[in-house]
């Protein structure tokens, strides 16, 4: 009877300790799936933080390149001094302003690549030496006139642009054109005096505020151009 006894408690005593391994082995396994999959996330996000930076680092590379070209050919420009000395010492301030600010011209870059609006605005450029050209002859046909037909006015507008760098650059294009001149922004309205109602009338027409939103890609001025260049963008992307 006790021999009974003591045999059974043995087996017991084994199946417990049985038991428990395999127990302790569902733990462990556990464990170690926890921990495969808390490595993966945590590899996912590394790599993801490893690809962000370095696509960081290439936008911030990008948006400096631009805004130093941009920078110098606005002052070879103006300055119109082309001896060695000048055309070192423009870079050198270009590059150091650019390296300083070169988050402000490409703030709102919206469909992925610089280049598009440097392109752009290299283009505006023309039409702008343009309109400045158009405006000086006739500011000097009011002047030659004996009467001087001016009629000068402040006009108020709404624009529509949405960030601060084409606010400046709409400011600034109204400004060296001349005949007109930006006297203050204050909530997105624009307060321009213009020397003469034909003037007047072509801002307020709103071609220079559509153009300064095509640079930049402003959400309310949208061009079939911006779908365009929009599709070659996702088109590479997906290659």
């Amino acid at each position: 009877m006790e021999v009974t006894l003591l045999v059974e408690a043995t087996e017991n005593a084994f199946r417990i300790l049985e038991d428990a391994r395999k127990h302790a082995e569902g733990i462990i396994d556990t464990a170690v799936e926890l921990t495969s999959e808390e490595t993966k996330v945590h590899e996912a996000k590394r790599l993801q933080e490893i690809f962000t930076g370095a696509q960081k680092r290439k936008t911030a590379l990008q948006n400096f390149a631009g805004t130093a070209v941009i920078l110098y050919a606005f002052w070879i420009l103006l300055s119109g001094i082309f001896d060695l000395f000048h055309l070192v010492l423009g870079g050198i301030c270009c590059i150091v302003v650019a390296y300083l600010y070169h988050d402000l011209l490409f703030a709102n870059v919206r469909v992925g690549d610089i280049r598009i609006v440097a392109w752009r605005f290299i283009r505006y450029i023309p039409w702008l030496m343009y309109q400045i050209l158009m405006s000086n002859i006739h500011v000097a046909s009011l002047v030659l006139r004996r009467e001087m037909p001016i009629a000068p006015q402040v006009v108020k507008f709404k624009t529509k642009l949405e960030t601060d760098i084409s606010c400046v650059t709409l400011a600034n294009s109204i400004t060296l054109t001349p005949g007109t001149i930006t006297m203050d922004i204050q909530d997105g309205e624009f307060y321009v005096h213009a020397l003469s109602k034909k003037v007047a009338d072509e801002l307020k027409a709103g071609e220079m505020e559509d153009r300064v939103a095509h640079i930049f890609m402003e959400a309310d001025h949208l061009y079939v151009q911006d779908v365009l260049d929009a599709a070659n963008i996702y088109s590479a992307l997906r290659v």
